[in-house]
């Protein structure tokens, strides 16, 4: 079985990605990071999505990206609250951490050498997503390029690396489809911006308005706990 390293938030998203990498025969080596987010509700629910999968190597990484700040999962600003699909696609907004994609896909890029792992999953989204500039598929090409150019084990043809996206082309309905067919259980994850201190979503930012039309959309209700009862959109 080849390893590959998988990207997991705790999130929907990252978590339908670690589904679809074991389906795909792979063996999930998740990394997940602490970056002085602003909760860690989200590294609660990697603890427990690693656990249901059977992911036996998991690693937490620890950064402090609350060093630059520049954006509200990192530094004292405001969640934008209760958008309009409209506008979250109008510009990028303030839950845009600078350069994340690019740090986490490094660690991974530096752990997946150290496994003589050759694939990187991670579940970035370039249609229901709130316009962050490292979710687009341009950019991901980007990455591996230099990736290729990068490693010893490229340089020595030992292989070439592959950043694997396969929720790239997807609505969130769609990806929501796809992890209901596999069996994911979604209780398990966290995608809000803003959860209380026991991990409840606050039903109102931009990750969870997206959430909740994508699983109306299918029908399902969504099963992860919100503050406000029947959160709906």
């Amino acid at each position: 079985m080849k390893r590959a390293v998988v990207l997991l938030s705790g999130g929907l998203d990252s978590t339908t990605t670690l589904a679809i990498a074991q389906q795909n025969g792979f063996e999930a080596c998740a990394l997940s990071f602490s970056y002085g987010q602003r909760h860690e509700a989200e590294l609660t629910a990697a603890q427990r999505v690693v656990a249901k999968f059977n992911v036996r190597n998991h690693v937490i990484a620890t950064i402090d990206l609350r060093v630059f700040g520049g954006s509200a999962l990192t530094s004292d600003i405001d969640v934008p609250k209760g958008r309009s699909p409209e506008r979250m696609s109008a510009d990028i907004p303030v839950t845009y951490v600078p350069a994340r994609n690019t740090i986490f896909l490094s660690f991974a890029l530096a752990w997946a050498e150290v496994l003589g792992a050759a694939d990187i999953f991670i579940g970035v989204n370039a249609l229901d997503y709130s316009g962050y500039p490292d979710c687009r598929p341009e950019y991901i090409s980007a990455f591996e390029r230099m990736a290729r150019l990068a490693t010893k084990a490229a340089v020595e043809g030992r292989h070439t690396v592959s950043i694997h996206t396969p929720l790239i082309t997807l609505t969130k309905a769609q990806i929501i489809k796809r992890g209901a067919d596999l069996g994911v259980d979604y209780s398990l994850t966290c995608t809000c911006y803003d959860p209380s201190t026991n991990g409840e979503a606050c039903g109102e930012c931009d990750a969870c308005l997206l959430r909740l039309k994508g699983f109306a959309e299918n029908n399902i209700h969504d099963p992860a706990p919100y503050r406000r009862s029947g959160a709906t959109v």
